[in-house]
């Protein structure tokens, strides 16, 4: 009997691309299964002239797409894995992490190129508090403008709003073919990436073996390793609004290495750390990274931050 699978997906390029590639992995593996996509706009997709952190509320860019799998509508969906909340509704779970891409942040600038090279008070476009804290530490005399839209939206915006310079992540760059518009990859000691930054996330019912058996194949140990300690940090610190922290995890050799950072809206104040241990204590580590730097200050910088603490028993993206 020829397998049906139905693929949740948001409309944007990207989105699109990531269920493209997902769908086409399906079907490579599974020559037989009829595998279709299914289109979705979720609240994140519809809210576009709004600040990210303004809006609040937790899966901006999934809520709909899990209300679709619980409803039996898909049977699986496929995320930006940055985008999934750190808790998931009652019946879905992570099914798969697929193999990390590049999980850097690009600056595009094609009049001066690097972020060093940014004349002083230049205005820098970027959706992300973690991407303007960071740019803020490192740059604190640039003019951080809020860009909200999808990747090909907010290129064009660079030229359209007079911006000196925007920044975006490197994988969604990298997966349309405009990997030609980086003018500098962000160093990680200037900017850590978002928690799940360049992995791609597959969910699905939970119970629902005849998916989970089919999805087994795309699933990556060292990067679920490394963004469940990412994830697990980000649980313990955040509170119900998007949050100024960057964390990477990555397997050197036999251990796996957490960076940190959480900062003050602003970039003046900074607190960095890092743990190390063994990748089958993922979460773990995350946990204890988190709690060590909470404990060290971080407490008092998130404080700071307006909204923070709201359900942050939810914590989410």
């Amino acid at each position: 009997m020829t397998a049906k699978i139905v693929v949740g997906t948001r409309g944007s390029k990207l989105a699109l691309w990531q269920a493209e590639h997902v769908a086409g992995r399906l079907r490579r593996r599974y020559p037989d299964a009829a595998v279709s996509l299914k289109h979705i706009l979720t609240t994140g997709d519809k809210i576009l002239d709004v600040p990210l952190a303004k809006i609040g509320g937790k899966g901006l860019f999934t809520k709909e797409l899990e209300k679709e799998l619980l409803a039996g509508g898909i049977d699986l969906a496929v995320h930006s894995l940055k985008d999934m909340p750190t808790a998931l509704p009652p019946g879905l779970v992570l099914a798969a992490v697929t193999e990390r891409v590049d999980p850097g942040d690009a600056l595009i600038s094609p009049k001066y190129g690097t972020l060093a090279n940014l004349p002083r008070g230049a205005r820098v476009g970027t959706s992300s508090l973690r991407r303007k804290a960071q740019l803020l530490a490192a740059r604190p005399d640039l003019a951080i403008a809020d860009l909200r839209g999808n990747l090909d939206t907010r290129l064009a915006k660079l030229a359209s709003r007079e911006l000196d310079a925007i920044v975006l992540a490197v994988a969604g760059l990298a997966r349309l073919g405009w990997q030609d518009r980086i003018t500098e990859v962000l160093p990680r000691d200037i900017c850590l990436p978002a928690v799940g930054q360049g992995a791609l996330a597959i969910e699905a019912r939970a119970g629902d073996e005849r998916v989970l058996g089919l999805l087994a194949f795309l699933h990556h140990e060292e990067t679920a390793a490394a963004v469940t300690a990412e994830r697990a940090f980000l649980h313990e610190v955040e509170g119900g609004c998007q949050v100024p922290i960057g964390v990477f995890g990555r397997i050197e050799g036999a251990a796996l290495v957490l960076d940190a950072v959480i900062l003050s809206g602003d970039g003046r104040t900074r607190l960095k750390d890092a743990v190390s241990g063994p990748p089958a204590d993922a979460a773990a580590l995350g946990r204890t990274l988190a709690r060590r730097m909470y404990a060290a200050g971080g407490r008092e910088i998130l404080a700071g931050l307006v909204g923070y603490g709201r359900d942050k028993e939810d914590a989410d993206e």
